[in-house]
């Protein structure tokens, strides 16, 4: 075993080829349709005639979401080989500084959109008491936001193997 290694166990083989990486993309995508159906099935029912009870969701539900969204599309337009490279020196062109502080950005949007689904949820849903049919609002924009940030973690690390028979070319 290798001195430089920080995990014991190696990497399995088939988990870095071209068929798990599009795999990773796929099941990332599905996440995110699950997700987006949640909070969908979730508005659709709060406006409809079989929901007795006087919660309804509004646009304050539809924000946690929002951010969520966006913090998925910050992280995952950074290419992972941007943040190695300069050791936030002030010499050089700075791109993995620059990269590193977008890449928390979209950390910190979708954490906040998370914790923004779990304050609507408790403010708005648990605290004035609802019971369960209308309780299901608050909820599903919560499991909505998870979805977005697991969807987001599969998308980030499928996008980003390294393959050994991968070329890049440059010119």
């Amino acid at each position: 075993m290798s001195s430089h290694r920080l995990f014991r166990f190696p990497k399995p083989q088939w988990l870095n080829s071209a068929n798990s990486r599009t795999a990773g993309v796929y099941i990332a995508g599905a996440l995110f349709s699950l997700a987006l159906f949640t909070i969908i099935d979730a508005a659709t029912f709060s406006h409809s005639t079989r929901n007795g009870s006087e919660f309804h969701m509004n646009f304050v539900d539809w924000i946690p979401g929002i951010f969520s969204a966006l913090g998925m599309l910050i992280i995952n337009s950074i290419d992972k080989s941007r943040l190695s490279g300069d050791n936030f020196s002030y010499s050089g062109d700075g791109v993995a500084w620059k990269a590193r502080v977008v890449l928390f950005m979209g950390f910190a949007a979708m954490a906040g959109g998370l914790a923004g689904g779990v304050t609507v949820m408790v403010l708005k849903y648990v605290v004035p008491g609802a019971e369960w049919p209308a309780m299901w609002f608050g909820v599903g924009n919560v499991i909505a936001n998870g979805l977005v940030m697991l969807s987001s973690v599969v998308l980030w690390v499928s996008q980003n193997m390294e393959d050994d028979y991968t070329y890049n070319l440059a010119l």
